[in-house]
């Protein structure tokens, strides 16, 4: 397997239908160098069908990278914001899977939103389902005139891949029998005084809880 790319079934199925084509390819031009036009064509057309395939699951493995399966309620990240001044506030943020960073905001609230992959039945057959990442954090005014013109604070929370497969599918209707990317979910609370907030996701969507109190 390629570093960096995690031995799902899907990046094992891309590998071994890569590796299949490739030998068929080779048996085709063997069939070629033999004259044996047949035998090529039709070994042609299966490396090609394979190599396609392999294509397939491999852009579906490495666009799903960062990626969470979504199970009845998941903790995506918790954060602990403190107020620095005049509408603004600092928001350390910590990541299930060991990740932390910290970003300074400027707003009354914090604000969250996600990106959701909601797989076909088609691809639920390959052992896809519901998938969540989140996308983008941002402080928010209640005022909609400072919405408009106070100092914008956003920040990406995605991670780094070759390949967005939600941007990919909002943009090839092609994809649609496999995946649905036209659903996100967004969230935010009022910032006044130091917290620590929980950020969970469920099939309904994001919410935030304040869990100062239960510490």
């Amino acid at each position: 397997m390629p570093s960096g790319i995690p031995a799902t079934p899907l990046a094992i199925g891309a590998f071994v239908f890569a590796a299949l084509g490739a030998l068929f390819l080779i048996a085709a031009l063997i069939a070629l160098f033999r004259v044996r036009v047949l035998g090529f064509a039709v070994r042609l057309l299966a490396a090609v069908a394979l190599l396609a395939l392999g294509s397939l699951f491999g852009a579906i493995a490495i666009g799903t990278q960062g990626y969470r399966a979504l199970t009845r309620e998941d903790l995506a990240a918790r954060i602990v914001v403190q107020p620095t001044g005049a509408q603004r506030f600092s928001a350390t943020v910590r990541f299930p899977d060991g990740r932390e960073a910290s970003y300074d905001l400027a707003g009354d609230e914090i604000y969250v939103d996600a990106h959701i992959l909601k797989w076909r039945p088609l691809a639920n057959i390959l052992g896809l389902h519901t998938e969540y990442e989140l996308a983008r954090l941002a402080g928010r005014y209640r005022d909609i005139e400072a919405e408009r013109r106070a100092p914008r604070t956003v920040y990406p929370l995605g991670t780094e891949r070759p390949l967005d497969l939600f941007s990919l599918r909002q943009q090839h209707t092609f994809l649609a029998p496999l995946v649905d990317a036209q659903y996100g979910s967004a969230t935010f609370v009022p910032v006044t005084e130091r917290a620590e907030l929980e950020v969970r996701v469920s099939t309904s969507g994001l919410l935030m809880r304040d869990v100062s109190a239960a510490k």
